[in-house]
């Protein structure tokens, strides 16, 4: 399983149309990741307008046609954070030791980073401090990363991020659970999620954000704000065996 649910090969829509102009609201967002997540929120956030850059592991060179496709700026892991308001980083958590330090160091003051990472020990290797110790899988990411981490999207179907977005108010608009400390900068992931076209619950502080980790009932549900309430309601703090090393 990998570090989402599964969806098979990133989904790919024909080239986007630049944007007509930006709005008071559109944003520098770097994104750290250009898999199935990534790739499919580059798409999403470029044709919403934003000023996206996105980074791989493999370079620059590698993320060609996704630029092409949708506009937003290849760049090195070590620039994607220069100016962002808003980061995402959707990569494995074995490969988050592999970051550079410094990496949020030119971003945008109050950045909010987003992690859509999920610990599955068969790829990462056991963690004693999420299995033995009870840290959650994001507050050892933050600690990682070294800046407070906004848990989201960890549980999202990487297509549904291009097919099933609605407008507020849509009796079938999905909602997906958010988790964090710092208030703000949930505020602004919650807003660029509704932007998106989907509903946001809140779960609370980093350490509530066990919750939404894999094996629990919100984790790749597709509802509404009601069934992903009673879905958070109903998690077991204890991990499932399927997702213990």
């Amino acid at each position: 399983m990998s570090g989402r649910p599964e969806v098979g090969a990133a989904h790919r829509h024909d080239r986007h149309p630049p944007p007509e102009g930006r709005g008071e609201t559109d944003m520098k967002i770097g994104i750290i990741g250009a898999g199935n997540i990534g790739g499919n929120l580059t798409r999403r956030l470029t044709t919403l307008g934003h000023d996206v850059s996105v980074a791989n592991s493999r370079g620059p060179h590698t993320l060609t046609a996704l630029a092409e496709e949708t506009g937003a700026t290849p760049v090195p892991v070590e620039e994607a954070a220069r100016g962002a308001e808003i980061v995402v980083v959707t990569i494995p958590v074995k490969a988050l030791q592999n970051l550079p330090s410094g990496l949020l160091d030119e971003a945008a003051d109050g950045v909010a980073v987003i992690d859509t990472g999920n610990y599955y020990p068969q790829r990462d290797g056991r963690i004693a401090a999420i299995e033995d110790e009870g840290l959650t899988e994001s507050r050892w990411t933050e600690r990682r990363i070294g800046h407070p981490v906004i848990k989201a999207f960890n549980g999202t179907y990487a297509q549904d991020i291009l097919e099933r977005p609605r407008p507020a108010g849509a009796p079938d608009r999905l909602a997906l659970p958010v988790a964090g400390d710092d208030e703000v900068a949930k505020r602004k992931v919650r807003a660029l999620i509704d932007e998106l076209g989907f509903d946001t619950v809140d779960t609370g502080g980093l350490d509530d954000s066990w919750r939404q980790q894999p094996g629990t009932p919100v984790y790749g549900l597709r509802e509404g704000v009601d069934g992903v309430t009673k879905a958070l309601a109903e998690a077991s703090r204890e991990r499932p065996a399927d997702f213990r090393g």
